[in-house]
């Protein structure tokens, strides 16, 4: 891979890892809520799913970020993607709704393709391999 590949991946796991880590971070300083919106939805031990929804989220997010573990993180990552389309976002009466949907899609695509061909040079998986 060229210098200038590693660079524009980077440059993609740092845009793809944004979301997640305020996303995260948001739902860890405003734990009560989170939880709170998670059972409004009816999802079941919203407590226990909230945290491990910030986990996901914010490490996830992070470990995307420095390329670490970068492949199966990658992989949970677009699950948990098409997860929450369907979970979240599944109301398409709701034009914002229908586009948090194939948003959560085009990044769980974008996650597929980091999974496949790795999170370039740039990277802590790179340095670990040396």
């Amino acid at each position: 891979m060229s210098s200038q590949q590693s660079t524009i991946v980077l440059i993609g796991r740092v845009l793809l890892s944004i979301i997640f880590i305020i996303a995260g971070f948001g739902k860890l300083t405003g734990f009560a809520g989170t939880v709170a919106y998670f059972g409004s939805i009816g999802l079941p031990v919203p407590t226990l799913v909230a945290a491990l929804v910030v986990v996901v989220e914010l490490l996830g997010g992070i470990a995307i970020l420095v390329g670490a573990f970068t492949r199966p993180v990658a992989y949970v990552l677009a699950a948990f993607c098409i997860a929450t389309a369907f979970i979240a976002h599944f109301n398409f009466a709701d034009q914002g709704q229908m586009n948090n949907f194939m948003k959560n899609f085009a990044m769980a695509g974008g996650f597929l393709v980091l999974a496949a061909f790795g999170p370039g040079a740039l990277s802590v998986d790179a340095r670990r391999r040396v």
